[in-house]
């Protein structure tokens, strides 16, 4: 992951409401939460602590899982966000393991656009969100605020009514967005010009009311 792709100096509204956020992320006892960033690239986890340290957070970065573990994370409440691809263990093994010792902690998974398939893969295992890079800074608070905080925002309708909606031809087109597909690929494999498939995407997330690729990706895990 490039630093290029990280805005370093948050706004100065995130900088004004850094007791807000503090208080916002503690548990009933008091107790503040704390942002678990795993990345093997220095300059990445640099910038990112300081994003968050900026936005009012408490945040610690390991430049590989085995850091993480050894650092008894369990302790406390908090989120973990990590890079999908790493040299010695992927986000998705740094998620299992998790799980596998019973920790709670809500993670996020970074990913590029040709990982989304394996990004979708890690929903289903658990992970609460996934940003796509390129990001920018404010994408990355919002999603680290909102898992710190466990804020779920509850559709109005279930996944399966939603997708429903869709057509045949925009489950196909959907299926492939989720394999991680770009659009000009789609178009090839269903015979269709990349304005058609654009059309397609901008319809289905018209449908299903995803914002953005990664609620998208939220509502298909959510069914299964």
């Amino acid at each position: 992951m490039s630093t290029e792709t990280i805005k370093v100096s948050p706004p100065a509204a995130w900088r004004l409401n850094h007791d807000t956020v503090r208080a916002a992320t503690k548990n009933q006892g008091g107790v503040q939460a704390v942002v678990h960033v795993i990345d093997d690239e220095a300059d990445v986890r640099h910038a990112m602590e300081l994003l968050l340290e900026g936005a009012g957070f408490v945040a610690r970065s390991y430049p590989s899982a085995r850091a993480f573990f050894e650092s008894n994370p369990y302790e406390g409440p908090g989120c973990v966000i990590t890079d999908l691809r790493m040299p010695e263990s992927s986000g998705i093994e740094v998620l299992a393991r998790l799980r596998q010792n019973g920790a709670a902690l809500p993670v996020v998974i970074v990913s590029g656009h040709k990982d989304v398939a394996l990004a979708v893969h890690a929903m289903k295992k658990g992970a609460i969100d996934f940003i796509e890079k390129p990001f920018s800074a404010e994408r990355l608070i919002e999603t680290v605020r909102a898992a710190v905080e466990r804020v779920a925002r509850a559709p109005s309708e279930p996944p399966q009514a939603r997708l429903s909606m869709l057509s045949k031809r925009e489950h196909e087109v959907l299926d492939r967005v989720l394999a991680g597909k770009s659009n000009r690929m789609i178009g090839v494999e269903l015979d269709i010009s990349e304005r058609t498939v654009e059309s397609h995407r901008a319809s289905i997330m018209r449908k299903t009311g995803a914002r953005n690729l990664a609620e998208l990706v939220r509502l298909a895990a959510a069914q299964g």
